[in-house]
């Protein structure tokens, strides 16, 4: 995500994947004007929502499915590897289906074709507080690699996790190749699961002198009062775990001891269950970014949300 102050508008970002910037800068540039009258509700992407919604089969332990979920494409270089933290502690091992029952929604922010339809992200959508565009490209590492992937990867050992404590898991992308949905279909696609909780996951394109984790949670706006407090409390867990078991400190930049409220976000404007947006590191900033783009980070990132989501279920 490419990182904008609260209460702002919400900028298409610039995808680091080569020949994809002309055509993000020609995105920018042809958005248009906003309507001037705003939807009485939000609006949904023309594509159908991408769900998927498995409950877990077998008892397979988490490192085996964190194994099987990885995507045949990935393979972190050396350097990749070396640069993941050392001598964290592992996070808690689950036993049994401690999950068995629960619905969690899991959003992998944007898409990693994104950057070829600029006519698509350029689409206004309401985002319960203001008009915004259905998506952006992402950010990027200096070194190339999208936020599309590390979301997407951090997203799938996240679900093989949860499967097999035995939850339903809905994610509003299964693939890193496709484009869309809008940020107002993914709301709707974990709002429709009637989802226990949910975590829009996501890293930032901030300033590249600063480092760290954020977790973004909602401010009350109307369709989200009823779930604002218990975001919150979800949020405390979050941010917990990633502090023990992620090995990336909070935020330098952005947010109060690694916390931010925001009000411009649609996929926490518009939520009706528990949900918090994490970006999980910047990958502007060489030092997160040698992190983020490494398997071993991916991996701890992701057991440090799955302990957050069983402890939060479990309390």
């Amino acid at each position: 995500m490419i990182r904008v102050s609260p209460g702002g508008p919400r900028r298409p970002g610039l995808c680091g994947l080569g020949g994809a910037l002309l055509l993000a800068l020609a995105a920018c540039s042809s958005a248009g004007s906003p309507p001037s009258a705003a939807p009485s509700s939000a609006a949904a992407s023309p594509s159908p929502p991408v769900a998927s919604a498995q409950p877990s089969s077998g008892s397979a332990s988490p490192s085996a499915s964190l194994a099987a979920s990885r995507p045949a494409t990935h393979s972190p270089s050396p350097t990749h590897a070396s640069a993941a933290t050392t001598h964290l502690p592992a996070a808690p091992a689950v036993a049994g289906k401690p999950l068995f029952g629960k619905v969690i929604g899991i959003d992998p922010g944007h898409n990693g074709r994104n950057y070829t339809d600029p006519a698509f992200l350029n689409q206004w959508i309401w985002n319960g507080r203001a008009m915004e565009h259905c998506d952006t490209t992402g950010t990027s590492t200096n070194a190339g690699y999208s936020e599309t992937l590390f979301n997407f990867m951090v997203s799938s050992y996240l679900a093989a996790d949860l499967r097999a404590q035995g939850a339903t898991v809905v994610m509003t992308r299964t693939s890193n190749s496709g484009v869309g949905p809008c940020v107002t279909t993914r709301a709707t696609i974990i709002n429709a699961a009637h989802a226990d909780v949910a975590v829009d996951i996501h890293a930032d394109g901030g300033p590249p002198s600063g480092r760290g984790f954020t977790v973004l949670e909602p401010v009350a706006d109307g369709p989200n009062n009823a779930v604002v407090a218990a975001s919150a409390l979800f949020g405390t867990y979050v941010r917990s775990a990633f502090l023990s078991y992620a090995g990336m400190p909070v935020s330098t930049y952005d947010g109060v001891n690694g916390v931010q409220p925001r009000s411009d976000l649609a996929g926490l404007n518009l939520t009706t269950v528990p949900k918090i947006l994490i970006e999980c590191g910047n990958m502007r900033n060489v030092t997160d970014a040698a992190l983020l783009s490494s398997s071993g980070f991916q991996q701890r990132a992701a057991a440090a949300l799955d302990t957050a989501i069983v402890r939060y279920l479990g309390r």
